[in-house]
C-alpha cells in the first residue's frame, strides 16, 4: 500500500467527511431553539474530526498521533450529543441510528491509525 500523499487520501478522513454531512442533515431537523445548544456543539464536534486528521497529517510525526486522538475524542463527544438529542426527544432515533455505523467505523479507523503512529 502506497503512503498517502495527502490527508485527502486517507479513508478515515473521507469517511469522517461523510459523517459531517450526515450530522449537518440531522441538525437541520432539530428545533431552532437548539441553534446555540446541541446544534452548535454537534456541528463543531463533527467538523473537528476531519479537521484534526488533516491538521495532524500536516504537522507530521511531531503532532499527528496527538491530533488523531483529539479527533477520536471529538467523535466520542459527538456520539454523546447525538444520543442526547434522541433522549431529549428532539429528533427521532432513526436518523441518528443511521449515522451510528459510520461513526463506529470512523472510530475504529482512528484507533487503528493512532496505534500505527509512534508516540512522540
Amino acid at each position: 500500500m502506497a503512503k498517502p500523499v495527502s490527508y485527502r487520501d486517507l479513508d478515515v478522513w473521507q469517511k469522517s467527511m461523510e459523517l459531517v454531512e450526515l450530522v449537518y442533515e440531522i441538525c437541520r431537523q432539530l428545533p431552532s431553539n437548539e441553534k446555540y445548544g446541541l446544534i452548535s456543539q454537534m456541528q463543531r464536534a463533527a467538523v473537528s474530526v476531519p479537521s484534526n486528521i488533516a491538521e495532524g497529517f500536516g504537522l507530521g510525526a511531531g503532532g499527528y498521533r496527538r491530533h488523531v486522538l483529539i479527533a477520536r475524542g471529538s467523535l466520542m463527544e459527538l456520539e454523546v450529543q447525538l444520543e442526547l438529542a434522541v433522549r431529549l426527544k428532539l429528533i427521532d432515533r432513526k436518523p441518528v441510528a443511521d449515522t451510528w455505523p459510520i461513526a463506529q467505523n470512523v472510530g475504529q479507523m482512528l484507533t487503528k491509525l493512532a496505534l500505527s503512529l509512534k508516540e512522540s
